[in-house]
Formats: C-alpha cells, sequence, structure tokens
C-alpha cells in the first residue's frame, strides 16, 4: 500500500535557512542518504523538497474560469517542506519510516524530531462512495 509523508516544518525564513552551514550540511546529507536507502530498498516512489511559503500561490478558479491567485503566505505557521511516497505492506513499516525522517539532524547534530503526517494515498475512492 502506498503511503505519503509529510514533513511539515518550522516558520518561514526561520530554522534551515539561518542554520550554521555545516549543519545544513549534515542535514542535507542525512536526506540524501534517507532516500537512497529507501530507493534501495524498493520502498521509494518518490520524493520532493517544496519550495518556501513566499513562493506559493493559492489558485482558484473565477467565474470565468480563468485563474484567479491568492497570495503569498510567508506569515504561515507550520508549511510543508518536502514529501515521500513509499509503497510498503503495513502502516507499521510507513510510520517506522516517518520516525527515521523526523529524526533528521539539526543544529549541533541534535534529532530535529520533525512531525511527519503519514496519511495512506488512495488509488480509487471508497468502494462506499460509489
Amino acid at each position: 500500500m502506498k503511503y505519503i509523508l509529510m514533513m511539515n516544518t518550522m516558520k518561514a525564513g526561520e530554522g534551515v535557512p539561518r542554520w550554521p552551514k555545516k549543519d545544513l550540511q549534515a542535514h542535507i546529507a542525512f536526506m540524501m542518504s534517507f532516500v537512497k536507502h529507501l530507493r534501495e530498498s524498493g520502498e521509494l516512489v518518490s520524493a520532493e523538497g517544496l519550495s518556501f511559503p513566499d513562493q506559493a500561490k493559492l489558485v482558484r478558479a473565477g467565474n470565468d474560469g480563468l485563474p484567479v491567485t491568492d497570495g503569498v503566505f510567508p506569515e504561515s505557521k507550520e508549511f510543508l517542506a518536502g514529501y515521500w511516497i513509499v509503497d510498503v505492506d503495513r502502516p507499521e513499516r510507513a510510520y517506522a519510516i516517518a520516525a527515521q525522517a523526523s529524526a533528521a539532524p539539526g543544529p549541533g547534530g541534535a534529532s530535529l524530531n520533525m512531525p511527519i503526517e503519514v496519511r495512506p494515498v488512495m488509488s480509487a475512492p471508497p468502494p462506499e462512495m460509489l
């Protein structure tokens, strides 16, 4: 079953971009190694990091069907920094992978214990909705 593991992080403009260079490099090395191991295990479907909220736009269809944008939202309290989609046999494995990601190193090498939201990926609407 596929699961999306969403990495939510601190307010935009804080945290990672302001870390000392060696701490930032250690964090990036951890994330690259983490993805490499998931790829080698055959569990990784995809993974992407996302830009900061100051580059985001909220888009809705206007009355004429054309896009109407709102934003940017640099004041966001937390934001989605990136995600992994994994394909595993049971939810407990997805939770274990999320815990590994959560433990990524931060300043001074201390574990960040970032919140990682884990949700099943639906391949179709549930039968009871059809």
